[in-house]
């Protein structure tokens, strides 16, 4: 298997957008994992490379487009 690549910078562009709207729906990481079933402690430490499709689904989770959430990941 190749060695997955590890963009430091856009983990933690990542990890602060999902903050972002985390608290902004004013749910807590439990809620998102009992809802989504997602662990996005480790995502939003930057420790965890995310999947697209993990991604996607925690858009379609806090109602974001995919195109919007990646404008906001490059604005950070």
């Amino acid at each position: 298997m190749a060695k997955q690549i590890k963009n430091n910078k856009l983990l933690k562009g990542i990890a602060a957008v999902l903050k972002e709207l985390r608290e902004a729906k004013g749910v807590s990481q439990e809620e998102v994992y009992n809802d989504a079933n997602i662990h996005v402690g480790r995502i939003e430490t930057a420790k965890a490379n995310p999947t697209v499709s993990t991604i996607a689904a925690l858009c379609k989770y806090f109602d974001i487009s995919l195109s919007e959430f990646y404008r906001r990941v490059e604005e950070f």
